[in-house]
């Protein structure tokens, strides 16, 4: 039921002409995590953000409660809620790289609206909304109410999420829009250990001043750079031209006195998907691994790193703890994060792990290879999320999936974790379709406009299948 009428509703040009509007709204704030203020758990950026999403939701005419900025809740009736569709308005720092336009101008090419966040999460929180207000203009009665959660701390570990579900109790149903159609229940466990070393100050030539690398534990890095010392622009660019050419990367040699900074350009990507991208760390480390650095302890360091994390290694391979099963799929392993001062480094990766990892066949490997290179680790392992595929919400969902999308649903499994990871029951059901790369925490980050009408059909047919 409903069909011919949801698809007349988003087939006006008007709705169109809104969704754009209302995600360009969202996307024009930097909603980066940052130290917290007083009333802003997260800093101004997710502040503000919620404050624009919640105004989005008023504007349409409804109720809305903001849970003192960690979540901003809008509902579409007063009934009983029956579902929860969870979206989040924190986006990742915007990078390097962006060519389309500013990471904080939305701008629409092509039938694509490019910005941080319009892919991740922006784009989804207005897809709903939009479907929230046909469900209620086209005067489908319901029984019960859903609820659209809009939080603000999903790319640093959804600490709002836990903060609301102290408060509130979960729905019977569930779903977040933070992924792909048609329907993903099964989201990979997690492992992502801090190691560190450290060793006296070094004054022996030539060495390795100081390296940093990467920004965000879930983005697989596009930019790291060191401070060399010791040796001459000349041999260290030759170097650099070498191992560009082996691994796709991009260097810059810059003379600051008497050191040389070495700037490492990879390609960013998410962590759940480091093939996707090329790890400027591991490259920066290859590099050093080919000068002709003293022997040190922080040299031999940076060799036991190479040796743990050779460029490529996206398995896990050599740290042994490569692995798979037929229902969720191979281990994926980013090395997101590296501060290397006069005296120690500190490093963390992230790795996606299958339902068939343990703490005995992964985390126990890994710290015995950590140990054998004298590094010490701290760091637990997160369960997998698992929704069955027979459930009622799931089933719903493939049904609206395949009634508005034309095409097959089925159940997929992942290596990221949405906003549904720790929500009993719940499950990831869109945004983007199937095929579509929208560079989610890369430059020129993008959504397509078509879709995300359809994704609206699709959830108004969902909202009026479980609350009606």
């Amino acid at each position: 039921m409903y069909e011919a009428q949801i698809n007349a509703y988003f087939d006006d040009p008007a709705r169109r002409t809104q969704l754009v509007e209302a995600i360009s709204r969202l996307a024009r704030i930097r909603s980066v995590r940052e130290d917290p203020q007083p009333g802003m758990p997260f800093g101004p950026g997710p502040a503000a953000a919620l404050a624009e999403g919640l105004k989005l939701a008023e504007e349409l005419g409804f109720t809305t409660h903001n849970y003192d900025n960690y979540v901003g809740a809008a509902d579409l009736n007063d009934q009983e809620t029956a579902l929860h569709i969870l979206c989040h308005l924190d986006v990742v720092g915007e990078g390097t790289g962006w060519t389309v336009t500013q990471p904080y101008e939305p701008k629409e090419v092509d039938g694509m609206l490019y910005g941080r966040g319009t892919d991740d999460d922006k784009g989804p929180v207005a897809a709903v909304l939009l479907a929230m207000q046909a469900v209620r203009e086209l005067g489908v009665p319901l029984k019960r109410n859903v609820r659209l959660l809009m939080g603000t701390d999903e790319e640093s570990g959804s600490s709002d999420l836990a903060y609301y579900y102290a408060r509130e109790p979960y729905a019977p149903y569930t779903f977040s829009p933070d992924g792909e159609f048609p329907v993903i229940n099964i989201e990979k466990g997690s492992y992502k250990p801090v190691f560190t070393q450290s060793w006296p100050e070094e004054t022996a030539l030539p060495r390795v001043k100081e390296l940093h690398g990467g920004f965000r534990i879930n983005v697989l890095p596009p930019e790291a750079e060191c401070l060399l010392v010791g040796l001459s622009a000349e041999h260290v660019q030759s170097c650099c031209d070498a191992v560009a050419t082996e691994t796709g990367v991009r260097f810059e040699v810059r003379v600051e006195g008497d050191d040389l900074r070495v700037l490492c350009h990879g390609k960013g990507a998410h962590a759940s998907t480091p093939e996707e991208g090329n790890n400027a760390i591991t490259a920066l480390l290859q590099l050093l691994c080919a000068l002709p650095l003293a022997d040190t302890p922080s040299t031999a360091a940076l060799h036991s790193l190479n040796a743990l994390f050779p460029h490529g290694d996206t398995a896990g391979h050599a740290l042994g703890i490569a692995q798979s099963d037929e229902i969720s799929g191979p281990l994926t392993l980013a090395f997101s994060l590296l501060e290397v001062t006069s005296t120690g480094l500190k490093g963390q990766f992230d790795s996606r792990v299958p339902i068939c990892a343990n703490e005995s066949n992964c985390k126990a490997v890994a710290e015995a290879s950590f140990a054998r290179q004298g590094f010490a680790v701290q760091g637990e392992m997160d369960a997998p999320h698992h929704t069955p595929a027979d459930t009622p919400l799931v089933q719903v969902l493939l049904k609206c999936y395949e009634q508005y999308s034309g095409r097959k649903g089925e159940c997929l499994a992942i290596g990221g974790g949405t906003y549904v990871h720790d929500i009993p029951g719940g499950v990831a059901f869109g945004c983007a379709m199937p095929g579509f790369n929208g560079n989610m925490h890369g430059a020129d980050e993008h959504t397509c406009i078509a879709d995300q009408l359809t994704a609206a059909k699709i959830f108004a047919q969902a909202i009026i299948d479980l609350c009606a």
